[in-house]
Order: structure tokens, then sequence, then C-alpha cells
């Protein structure tokens, strides 16, 4: 079984800066491994005219912040910006962060910031996704150090490059979403880690079929680190943690973080959770985290690792 890792999100909506700040700030102090934020420009949850933070900026800023956590955004809109664009928002960062740069990638789905602010949504799931797969490669490709001419359905390249290249060797690459024909295909065929979300038969299942699109091309599917995303509050009474969690999420203007599974309660209910998913060989779990941020979640997450047999940073 791969090592378990930690991973911290809080939500860049009805927030501020020093507040997101901090929290990352206190998520790194308290051992988490690597921290995250959105790429929207309208808030997703609740109401859409929150205030919400743009996520490239947060995310140099944070790693600039920081000096041992990884950096990305969970997940970067690929309609929002030119391939090339992203190969390079993704090796500055890696500069900024001393080589701690995760690129997060998904195809987009919020067609409402689409619309506000004119940039192109596609007529179908299948033409972003489509976008995705093409975006996708060409990043790869810039990101090895390649000069790329391209001429695609999407996209069109004469020499570009990315230099300086980035720090690391290999920066990874991470992509979201979990359609079975289009978006798992484009995992196992460009993608360094996978995020999905869901209950543990829902998951079970987009496996088998992302174990299917590796077989396909020849790629050993260990080969891709698997995420997975919970909405969590840690109190040590179940009723203290959905109070905890009610409040957060009212403060959001909603009731709830989406159709997966809320882990909130002890350290010992919460890791009983996530044990499923270990078994599946997810090795990151990352925490979704409404504003204000919950303090008490960042600094006792070490006690759902320990029950996990992992020791933090």
């Amino acid at each position: 079984m791969p090592p378990l890792r930690f991973g911290l999100l809080p939500w860049s909506q009805s927030t501020t800066w020093p507040a997101l700040r901090d929290a990352a700030l206190a998520g790194e102090a308290a051992g988490w491994d690597s921290v995250w934020v959105w790429d929207h420009l309208m808030s997703i949850v609740g109401p859409s005219d929150q205030a919400i933070l743009e996520g490239w900026t947060s995310i140099a800023a944070l790693a600039a912040l920081t000096s041992r956590v990884r950096v990305g955004l969970m997940v970067g809109a690929n309609t929002f910006r030119n391939p090339g664009l992203t190969a390079k928002l993704a090796t500055t960062v890696d500069h900024i962060s001393g080589g701690r740069a995760v690129l997060g990638l998904g195809g987009a789905w919020f067609e409402r910031e689409h619309e506000a602010f004119g940039i192109e949504f596609g007529e179908t799931v299948g033409r972003r996704l489509d976008w995705l797969e093409e975006s996708a490669g060409l990043i790869r490709r810039l990101l090895d150090g390649e000069t790329v001419t391209h001429d695609g359905p999407r996209y069109h390249f004469v020499d570009a490059m990315c230099r300086p290249v980035p720090l690391q060797a290999h920066l990874p690459m991470l992509v979201g979403g979990h359609g079975p024909r289009k978006t798992l295909r484009t995992v196992a065929r460009h993608a360094d880690a996978w995020n999905t979300s869901g209950y543990v038969g829902e998951v079970v299942e987009r496996v088998r079929i992302l174990e299917e699109h590796c077989a396909d091309i020849g790629r050993d599917p260990a080969t891709i680190e698997k995420t997975i995303s919970f909405p969590i509050v840690i109190r040590d009474a179940e009723a203290d943690a959905i109070a905890a969690w009610d409040r957060l999420i009212t403060s959001n203007g909603a009731t709830h973080a989406g159709t997966v599974p809320h882990l909130l309660g002890s350290p010992d209910l919460v890791a009983d959770a996530i044990r499923p998913y270990l078994d599946l060989g997810f090795s990151t779990v990352i925490v979704r985290m409404p504003a204000p941020y919950d303090r008490e979640t960042i600094d006792r997450m070490p006690e759902v690792a320990a029950l996990l047999g992992v020791a933090v940073a």
C-alpha cells in the first residue's frame, strides 16, 4: 500500500486573503502534506455572487509563504487558459515553491462563470473533455522541455517552449473528474495523479474503468497517484462536528458540499470512513474546508493519520 498523505483544500469563496493564508500556514505547521485552492471566477457553493479569490494568484502566494507542502489547484479549469499559458503558470509556481508544484487540471463544469466573463464553454461536456485531452498532452510536452509545434482541432502552437523548465525533473499533473469514457482515459494517458470523490461503491467502479483504460495503453495503474476528497470536521462528539459543519456551510449560503460523504465526527469515525478507500489504492485524502476555516480540524488531522498508521511530517 502506498504511503498516505493529507491535503488541505480551504475554499477560496466567502473568505479573505488573510484567512486563506492563515489556514494554509496552519495546515503546514500541523503536518499536512499539501495545500490546494479552487480555480473559479464565481462562487460554486451557495449563491454565485459571493466573493472568491483567483486560483493561480492565490496558490503562487501560498507557494512563496510555505516551505514544505505541495501546492496546486484542485483543479485548474482547462477552458480558462491556453495550455501554453497553463504550463508557464505551473512552472513559475514550481520555481516560487522550490519544486513543490502540482499542475491540477479538469475539463471545467460551471457554465455561469463562463457566461459572466465571456469565456467559451463548449457546446457539450464531450467537447470540453476533448479540449482537455488535447491540452493535457501539450502541457506534458512543454513541461518536459520540448519545443512544440501543433496544429490541432482546438490549439495551435508554433515552436512553443517553456523556459525555464520546471525545477522538478517531472512536474506532476493531476487530472480531476470521473467521466468513464473520456476523463478517465485522459487520466490514463497523461496524468501522474487523479482526483475523485464519492461513495465507495461509485469509486470502486471508477477505479475499475481507469484500470481498463490503463490496460488498453499498457500503463501500470499503480503509477497514478489516486486522490479523493471529502468535507471533514473533527470533534470528539459527532453532534458537535455536525453543528460545526452546519455553521461553516451556512456561512457559504448552502446546506451541503455536494452528494459526497461528509465525514463529521471523532478521529476514529473519520479514520474508519477513510479505510475502504485506502484498500482501493487511494494514497491522498484531500479535506474540503469551507470558510471560516475550522482550526480544530486542521490541528487534529494528525490524530486521524496516526489511527491509519501514518506519521505526519
